[in-house]
């Protein structure tokens, strides 16, 4: 298995279908669909889409949401999707069909979108790369998966959901086998989808459901991360079944994470965050990257919870990250960190959760580092035991108070650029305010005969 196909293997693979997908802001695909003699064409002039993509809110409303990007002030202008040839390959949970990743860039100059994700990514890891780093990650990705097509549970409200499993399974193999042929389903066709599977297990949660991908380079991960999603969400509505991500579906149910860990290597080969000399192995280099990343994650939340759902979990004790915490192989912090062999010496950011965009979470994380190791930031102590006994309240716990702090921030912007910082967070405060004037069960559950 190869992650990519060569563009001269389409036809000898019976493919006759290509996807050329960029990535929204949040996390999902969208773009054209077209036969191969076509794909063909447009593979250096690119796909024109309008800029809506970038304007329009998670439901895709148009009404509330203006940024300066896109709207009627601009005339609803056209972007272009450059597909980019090393993610080209087969999108086996489709019959016939091959996937390519693209770029978002300006209509008229050809320069990357700002605002696109994959764009904010590449510029961190480009920066890495200026001071003779490359960054390695793996996202660890749980899900709930629920009896019903998606279209069932939405006529039906998303009330009395039916969860594949009714007992707690975490690490346990029979409920696995009793889902096994779905599960086997999903773990070839991504394996065929050059999407490698490192391991896979039942969760805690109800109907709750993890499947790690191997690691690879930062852009890889996220590439790898949201095939992943698209592939798991298509196969179960394919088995009558729905996939969600979001970070905590019921109220008293788990909440769904996205771990996010990362290691480095330099420009000879080795290390930098390996010290065999050091306590645990953890060098100076790893040490800083710590301190950057909680020194900035406040600022950032916006990039690891990006969503009104995504507070439920971090308020939560489910594991979610606590704080400006870390420790060594410590569930109830922050930043964990795992170490052992050079290449295996690694963080891993716990605050994300399955909803969460990666290239904008492993961007936060990646910029937090950077400085965290240019400055020689001191992480502190390490949090022993049970890092939820403390009482932390350093960050955001409100989509609203994350988007103030990630606008007001002059680390974000000067990490990804102003125009950037005020375009996402203009969006959160949108569905915050969404979201702030919406009457829901909870408000007639408890209010409408008690007050």
């Amino acid at each position: 298995m190869t992650d990519v196909i060569e563009l001269s293997e389409l036809d000898g693979l019976g493919i006759d279908t290509v996807v050329v997908a960029g990535v929204d802001m949040y996390g999902r695909l969208f773009g054209k669909r077209m036969p191969v003699r076509s794909f063909r064409r447009v593979i250096q002039a690119g796909v024109h889409v309008c800029t809506c993509v970038y304007a329009w809110d998670v439901t895709q409303d148009l009404g509330a949401l203006k940024v300066d990007f896109a709207g009627g002030h601009t005339g609803w202008h056209d972007f272009r999707l450059l597909p980019d040839l090393t993610t080209l390959r087969r999108a086996a949970w489709l019959e016939g069909t091959a996937i390519c990743l693209a770029d978002s860039v300006d209509e008229d100059t050809g320069e990357p979108l700002s605002v696109a994700p994959r764009t904010i990514l590449r510029d961190q890891i480009r920066r890495l790369s200026d001071d003779g780093l490359t960054p390695y990650t793996a996202t660890e990705l749980e899900f709930h998966l629920y009896h019903g097509t998606p279209e069932r549970l939405r006529r039906a409200g998303y009330r009395d959901l039916d969860p594949t499993t009714l007992a707690r399974s975490d690490y346990a193999i029979a409920p696995g086998n009793a889902m096994e042929p779905f599960f086997r389903t999903v773990r070839r066709t991504l394996e065929e989808s050059g999407i490698p599977v490192e391991v896979a297990q039942a969760e805690y949660g109800l109907g709750q459901w993890e499947i790690n991908l191997e690691y690879a380079d930062a852009l890889a991960t996220a590439d790898r991360h949201v095939l992943f999603k698209s592939a798991v969400q298509d196969l179960a509505r394919s088995h009558g079944m729905t996939a969600t991500f979001m970070a905590r579906p019921l109220t008293d149910g788990m909440g769904s994470s996205c771990h996010v860990h990362v290691s480095i290597k330099d420009d000879s080969g080795g290390f930098p965050f390996y010290d065999g000399q050091a306590a645990r192995t953890v060098s100076a280099p790893l040490s800083h990257a710590v301190g950057g990343l909680l020194d900035h994650t406040a600022d950032l939340m916006l990039f690891y919870a990006p969503t009104v759902n995504s507070m439920r979990r971090i308020l939560s004790t489910d594991f979610a990250g606590n704080g400006l915490t870390w420790g060594f192989d410590n569930r109830t912090t922050t930043c964990r960190l795992i170490t052992g062999s050079p290449e295996a010496n690694r963080l891993e950011m716990r605050l994300p959760g399955a909803d969460v965009n990666p290239y904008l979470a492993t961007a936060a994380v990646l910029a937090s580092m950077r400085d965290g190791m240019a400055r020689g930031t001191d992480p502190g102590e390490p949090s022993l035991g049970d890092a939820y006994s403390e009482r932390h309240e350093e960050l955001p716990d409100t989509l609203g108070e994350a988007a103030d702090r990630f606008e007001r921030s002059a680390f974000a912007a000067a990490a990804f650029q102003k125009n950037v910082t005020k375009h996402y967070a203009a969006v959160a405060r949108n569905e915050w305010r969404d979201f702030l004037r919406s009457v829901s069960d909870w408000d007639r559950d408890r209010y409408f005969e008690s007050i």
